[in-house]
């Protein structure tokens, strides 16, 4: 689904996602709609588009946001993930905890 205004930056963007959600297992129309939508907000984000939801200005972008949002499911996020957050914020007795102490620990 490249676009005209696709600069060939954006082109290669929206092929590496497409690839990557193939990958993953999702299907092809999956992949290129998720991979147009994702491209697409970069762009608005970045001021490359001509018109752009203002929801999506306030956002903050993806590579800033750092996987924040991952992982809010119905289970949260993994021990090992919960493990990494608690070591960068030096939560002693770590090692010990188990996911629901992490949790606690870690209280995001």
């Amino acid at each position: 689904m490249p676009q005209k205004q696709w600069t060939a930056k954006r082109e290669r963007q929206y092929a590496h996602i497409k690839a990557s959600l193939e990958e993953r297992g999702k299907s092809t129309d999956a992949a290129e709609e998720i991979a147009a939508r994702t491209v697409n907000k970069e762009r608005a984000q970045h001021g490359e588009s001509e018109t752009a939801n203002p929801k999506t200005l306030r956002d903050t972008p993806a590579p800033v946001r750092g996987g924040q949002r991952s992982h809010q499911g119905a289970q949260g996020r993994t021990r090992d993930q919960l493990y990494e957050e608690a070591r960068k914020k030096g939560i002693a007795g770590r090692s010990k905890m188990n996911k629901a102490e992490l949790e606690k620990a870690v209280g995001r």
